[in-house]
Order: structure tokens, then C-alpha cells, then sequence
């Protein structure tokens, strides 16, 4: 049956399409313009009608059964609800907000964070909040407090091989920070435009676009960004992340990093890289360096404490060469009077003391246990899956069989109480033959990660995943 929906969908919107499907219907269903019992299009249906990635109507349909507002059967397809309370219910979105109550949530981000270490950081405030003088209550630094920047400058060095000084470093209030000042130094050097990688974060596209750039996607392969391509671009910075590529969490080649210094030199151009959980590598091997010792002069180097302790601290840290700093500089004082001062001084005694190290060790074990329970479950209940990239970080990306359809997997996993999300949303454009699903794993037992993979891969009552 060939029924019509009239949706209004805008395409330039700072909310995702999905997003604004939803957020119609519910409005539409709210203000009693469609009728308990109505009917849908079907998810194909309405999706060619939207002139948008099925997974995208299928996504918003499964977030909408998983509200209430909607309810799905075999042969029946989708219809409005019969009951519904007059009062809408509140918004549940995958990414923020509320979200479905589910028994195995493995979205990637700040939930994904394993457990915080109380009882150091307690010590460690305490020696702080006890040895603190009295210039350290009054306003700090611009650049962060210098306790901190010498504790970094020895930990950035020998962990992840950075050449810098505290001269050359600058304590943010984490990743988004960094990005908001590079947004705005950019355009004083005549730079317009920034490229970012494709797949990437679709927060940071859009911050991008906000701040008055062009953000300009370059496609990653398995051996990280594109060069070629982005040299065909014509951009002259770039935002990568190296070690561990958000989301597919390939690293990036020796090659690729050598061409990459020479286009930076070639076209007198930045790179800002993220290295957004670089401490965090549990691949058995040396784990890559920072990209920033090949070319200091041409990085901005991004760190966080995010992904290793938590993103509530909202503490992050930045090296670039004299000049590019001063730059930074002069833009955060017109923003704000620097990072707050005893947390920077907390984090510089986990640091001094070596609790930190020993943190990281104990989340690096955690992680090679899920990252191995994973690749056996998706080898066991995902037929012709594969997990990408180094055992690294927070997340892994499980690429799918191309005649997968990863709407229809990410709804089924939905109503069977895993919250994941799907390839789909991390793309800049649809990608209908590059199906794969973003799994944070980090935060789960081990066993969890297995039962919720396998109840993703459970047969269907058409006895195999959907296509």
C-alpha cells in the first residue's frame, strides 16, 4: 500500500534528519493531527519520498515504537499507537537527552566511560587543596597553571613522544575548546575552510560549519585519511585523528603520516589532531606515536582527560608551535579567564605521583578484555562482520556485510533492548554499501558485551539478519 506522509524535513537543520522525523510525528501525534490507529509508510516508502538513507526512517521509526508514539507488526506495518496519554511523553534521542530504557546501551561518548578513580583523585585533590598558596586563588594563567603544564610536557613526552615545552602548551576546558579557538584563529590566517575526515564526528561537522568554516569531508580508508584527496580539496588544515580514527578506529599509516607532513609544508597549512583517547591502547605491540613529532611546527596537538577520566572534569590540553599559541592565546581571553585551578592542580599529582599511569594500566586491561569478547561475539553472532582497527579507546566500529541493511539490524537490536548506533549517522553524506554499527564497549561486563551482540545477531522470524 502506497500511503503519503507529509513530513518537513530541513536539510541544512542543526538537527539530524532523524532527529526531525521523529520530532514531527510526535508533534503531529501530540496535537491530535494523526489519529490513534493511523497507518505509516512504510520505512522504504517514506524514505523515498524523503529523498533520504532508509536507515534514517528506520532509525526514527524504531526510536518512536521504543517512546510509545508507535507500534509495529508483523504484516501490519506502522501505526500510531491506539492508547496514548494526552501529555507527550518526553523526547528520547540516541545521542542525548533521555533515551529508551534498554537493557545494553552501546552508544560511544560520555556514558562509555569506565569507572572514575574516587579514591586517587580524593588523595590527590586533597595534597592539592592543602599545598595551594594564595596566588593560587586568584585568577589562573591564560595558557593554565605551570604545575601542570610541566607534568604534561614529561607525560605527553614519554607516553606519546610529543615535543613540546610548557612554553608551548596551553590546559583547555577539553577537545571542544581546542576546536572553538582553532575555528576562530583559522580565518586571521586566511584559511576558510576545514577539512575533517569521512566518517567522522558529526558534532564536530557541525561545530565546524557553526563557527563560520566550511567543513569539507575527506574520506578515511584503512590506512586513515585520504591524502591524495585531500590535497585535491584545496583546504589548507586539516582535522585528524590519528591513532585511532573516529569511528572506524584505524590508525593511521606510516605512509599516509609522511604524506601528510608533506602536504601540510606544501600547501603552508595546519593540522589540528585529536588525540582524543591516545593514552588508552591495549593492542598488543607499541602503540603509534603522536603525529605532532613529525611536524611540530605545523600541529596542534589536542588532548583530553575525557575519555581516561571522565568529561565532567572538562579538562583538556593543547601544544603548538610559539606562534600559533599566541594566537590561541589572544582568542580564549577574549572567552574566558582560564581553567579552574584546583583541578588542574588534582590532575598534575595523579600525574607526579604515577597513580595515573596506574589508572591507565587498569583501564587498558579492562578494555583488552571487552575489545576480545567483542571480536568473539561478532565472529560468532555476526556472520561475515569484522572489527576494525587496533584494540585502542572506548569504541570499536564493526564493519557489516554489504547486503546487511543497518536501519532495520539498529531498529531489531532497539526493541531488543540494545541501544546502537549505525554507520549512517557518522557519514557526512548516505553510504547505503558501507553498513557497520559504532559499539562503545568500554563501561560493560564482559559478559554483557557478548549477550548484547548475540542479541543483535539472533535470528529474526525470517531466520537471518535483515537485508
Amino acid at each position: 500500500m502506497s500511503l503519503h506522509i507529509a513530513v518537513e524535513v530541513v536539510r541544512d537543520s542543526t538537527h539530524s534528519l532523524t532527529t526531525q522525523i521523529q520530532e514531527f510525528i510526535k508533534r503531529e501525534i501530540s496535537e491530535g493531527i494523526l489519529q490513534p490507529g493511523t497507518r505509516l509508510p512504510s520505512s522504504r516508502r517514506l524514505a523515498g519520498d524523503l529523498d533520504v538513507s532508509r536507515s534514517v526512517v528506520v532509525e526514527a521509526y524504531g526510536q518512536l515504537v521504543a517512546e510509545g508514539y508507535l507500534e509495529a507488526a508483523q504484516g501490519a506495518g506502522t501505526r500510531v499507537v491506539g492508547h496514548l496519554d494526552v501529555e507527550p511523553v518526553a523526547p528520547a534521542l540516541l545521542d542525548e537527552g533521555q533515551v529508551p530504557r534498554v537493557r545494553w546501551d552501546l552508544r560511544p561518548g560520555g556514558g562509555n566511560t569506565p569507572a572514575f578513580p574516587r579514591r586517587e583523585w580524593l588523595r590527590c585533590y586533597q595534597r592539592a587543596l592543602q599545598a595551594t598558596e594564595p596566588a593560587h586563588h586568584d585568577y589562573p594563567p591564560p595558557a593554565g597553571d605551570l604545575t601542570l603544564r610541566h607534568e604534561l610536557t614529561g607525560y605527553l613526552g614519554r607516553l606519546r613522544g610529543l615535543r613540546t615545552s610548557p612554553e608551548h602548551l596551553m590546559v583547555v576546558a577539553g577537545f571542544a575548546q581546542t576546536l572553538s579557538l582553532v575555528c576562530e584563529v583559522l580565518p586571521r590566517l586566511g584559511i576558510d575552510a576545514l577539512a575533517i575526515e569521512e566518517p567522522g564526528h558529526p558534532g564536530q561537522r557541525q561545530f565546524v560549519r557553526e563557527s563560520g568554516l566550511r567543513a569539507v569531508p575527506v574520506p578515511v580508508d584503512d590506512e586513515g585519511i585520504d591524502v591524495e584527496a585531500l590535497a585535491a580539496s584545496r583546504v589548507r588544515a586539516a582535522l585528524v585523528t590519528p591513532t585511532h580514527q573516529f569511528p572506524t578506529g584505524v590508525a593511521l599509516s606510516a605512509e599516509r603520516r609522511e604524506a601528510l607532513a608533506r602536504w601540510a609544508r606544501d600547501v603552508d597549512g595546519w593540522v589540528v589532531e585529536d588525540d582524543y583517547d591516545g593514552g588508552l591502547w591495549y593492542e598488543r605491540g607499541a602503540r603509534p606515536l603522536a603525529l605532532q613529532r613529525t611536524m611540530p611546527d605545523r600541529v596542534v596537538y589536542a588532548g583530553t582527560a575525557s575519555k581516561t577520566l571522565s568529561p565532567g572534569l572538562r579538562l583538556g590540553w593543547l601544544a603548538a608551535p610559539r606562534p600559533m599559541l599566541d594566537h590561541l592565546l589572544r582568542a580564549r581571553a577574549r572567552h574566558d579567564l582560564g581553567t579552574e585551578t584546583l583541578t588542574q592542580l588534582a590532575f598534575a599529582e595523579l600525574l607526579r605521583t604515577g597513580l595515573f599511569d596506574r589508572h591507565l594500566r587498569r583501564l587498558n586491561s579492562l578494555g583488552r578484555s571487552r575489545r576480545d569478547a567483542l571480536d568473539e561475539a561478532v565472529f560468532k553472532h555476526l556472520p561475515g562482520a569484522v572489527v576494525l582497527g587496533p584494540g585502542a579507546g572506548l569504541h570499536a566500529y564493526v564493519r557489516l556485510p554489504r547486503h546487511i541493511d543497518e536501519g532495520a539490524l539498529v531498529a531489531r537490536a532497539l526493541r531488543r533492548s540494545v541501544l546502537v548506533r549505525g554507520a549512517a549517522a557518522f557519514h557526512a553524506w548516505p553510504r547505503r554499501d558501507a553498513p557497520g554499527l559504532v559499539v562503545g564497549h568500554a563501561h560493560l561486563p564482559r559478559s554483557g558485551v557478548a549477550e548484547a551482540v548475540r542479541a543483535m545477531g539472533a535470528p529474526s522470524d525470517a531466520g537471518e539478519l535483515p537485508v
